[in-house]
């Protein structure tokens, strides 16, 4: 294969362009999946508690049909674990898009120092993946407690499924519960890495 000699028409300035453009694309398509991640889950387990919620059951009939909602509500468990994990590994993306940008605009400061004061978000100044009340922090607690009521009415439906829930029976779904925001926010957290 022949060695290719360099181009001394080409502009690495362009280059350097059209690198910052594809990063801010990242950066953008980043917070565009986010969202459809989770509009698709709040949309999936509302319109099946809907669905569930429209349908008439005697406590006989219930009883029958637990079994399956004890699975359904599990499969949704997981789904919600699918969908912070996708929560997570986006935002890990969009921090380091936006690392990426901040080392572009480094390389621009340090040839032009005078444009230092026009970038406000600098390679210190980045929110960090798990940033407080931001916008990704809240939507995976959304998903996080969501994910815990359906854990928690799988729990229920198992319970049900042999007979009437007694106090012990409503401490183990309380628990279940709360289990599941721990488990939930921890593998969210666990994720959060950009580094992967």
């Amino acid at each position: 294969m022949p060695k290719l000699k360099p181009d001394p028409a080409l502009n690495p300035e362009d280059l350097l362009a059209a690198e910052y453009e594809y990063i801010a694309n990242t950066v953008f398509q980043a917070n565009e999946d986010r969202s459809r991640v989770a509009s698709f889950y709040f949309v999936s387990v509302g319109s099946i508690v809907a669905a569930i919620l429209g349908t008439q059951f005697a406590t006989d009939n219930l009883k029958s049909v637990s079994p399956a909602f004890a699975i359904l509500f599990l499969f949704l468990t997981i789904l919600g674990a699918l969908t912070i994990a996708q929560l997570a590994r986006l935002r890990a993306a969009w921090h380091e898009s936006v690392q990426a940008m901040n080392q572009l605009k480094d390389f621009y400061i340090k040839a032009h120092p005078e444009i230092k004061s026009a970038f406000k978000w600098r390679g210190t100044t980045i929110p960090p993946t798990d940033k407080p009340f931001s916008i990704a922090n809240l939507i995976a607690v959304e998903v996080t407690l969501l994910g815990a009521i359906t854990t928690a009415v799988a729990v229920y439906f198992i319970l049900f499924t042999f007979g009437n829930i007694m106090l012990w029976g409503w401490v183990l779904i309380f628990i279940s519960f709360v289990i599941g925001i721990i488990l939930q926010w921890r593998w969210y957290k666990r994720l959060l890495v950009d580094d992967r």
